[in-house]
């Protein structure tokens, strides 16, 4: 791990599993702006020369990981397991393992060991509500490089010097951050895939098959369909999720008519342990969760 010096002056060593991936690309690029030293790593070849493109150096992942004080696994879920099987042992003690998804951690597939702080911590990505001010915030629609998000957390190792360390490199490699949330590992899971995978992106994707469907079945114009419904859009999220509006009577009733029409009656199941522990298993590609 790092030194008491280097601590002391304020630097951090970092080491980022995956660090040519989606993600280990998108915090690398925001932990190379801090004072904190950050190690790459990356299996691949082709990973590897896109990191030196950039001008930064690769390091293996097994020396990388043995010197640092908090550790991004920013690898896919369904691989976890075995990456932390394989690096976790070469950890010094306390050292903070942060992990990017909690499904890993729910399913119990993590590498154990007393002696070292798992945290995962998940971007909220950009508010459909945040107040953006310029053309950089507005085309920031992911997060991590201009527009503010929120960002949640899980940690239940109960040490509050390294959920400290760990808060820090979060508001870092997700930067700008407008506040972390601390939660369970199972609170986050719900929120993570039930909450905003199962519900809201279903619901997205529902919205543009609709879009599809009044545009290439009934016929009407696509730049007409497209405008109305991005935004009534807003306004359906504006008066249902802040109470901005009231909705008009016969809108109410077209909303009876479409949850009676579209809406399983049981479809509040999604929130059952066991429905959480199916839908997780398929996204890892595992038989079932341990408990």
């Amino acid at each position: 791990m790092a030194t008491e010096t280097d601590n002391a002056a304020g630097t951090t060593t970092i080491a980022v599993i995956g660090a040519a991936g989606k993600m280990g690309r998108r915090v690398s690029d925001n932990l190379v702006a801090t004072d904190h030293r950050t190690l790459f790593c990356e299996a691949s070849e082709a990973g590897q020369e896109h990191i030196r493109t950039l001008g930064r150096e690769v390091t293996e992942s097994r020396e990388a990981v043995a010197v640092a004080d908090v550790v991004i696994l920013a690898v896919p879920d369904r691989v976890l397991g075995p990456v932390s099987a394989e690096l976790v042992p070469l950890l010094g003690p306390g050292t903070v393992v942060l992990t990017l998804d909690p499904a890993a951690a729910y399913a119990g597939l993590l590498h154990e060991r007393q002696d070292v702080h798992y945290v995962c911590a998940h971007p909220c990505h950009p508010s459909v509500f945040l107040e953006r001010t310029t053309a950089e915030e507005w085309a920031d629609t992911f997060g991590g490089i201009a527009a503010p998000q929120d960002v949640v957390a899980a940690y239940e190792g109960g040490d509050p010097e390294r959920q400290r360390l760990a808060e820090e490199v979060i508001r870092a490699m997700y930067a700008p951050v407008l506040d972390v949330h601390w939660v369970t590992v199972k609170q986050l899971a719900v929120l993570e895939p039930t909450l905003v995978e199962t519900i809201a992106c279903m619901v997205g994707a529902l919205l543009t098959e609709a879009l599809h469907e009044t545009v290439h079945t009934v016929g009407v114009p696509e730049a007409a369909a497209r405008a109305m419904l991005l935004g009534h859009t807003q306004v359906a999220l504006a008066n249902t999720l802040k109470g901005s509006n009231p909705f008009s009577d016969a809108c109410l009733i077209a909303m009876d008519y479409g949850r009676e029409s579209i809406v399983r009656e049981d479809w509040k199941k999604v929130f059952d342990d066991g429905e959480l522990d199916t839908v997780i298993a398929r996204m890892l590609q595992i038989d079932g969760v341990r408990r």
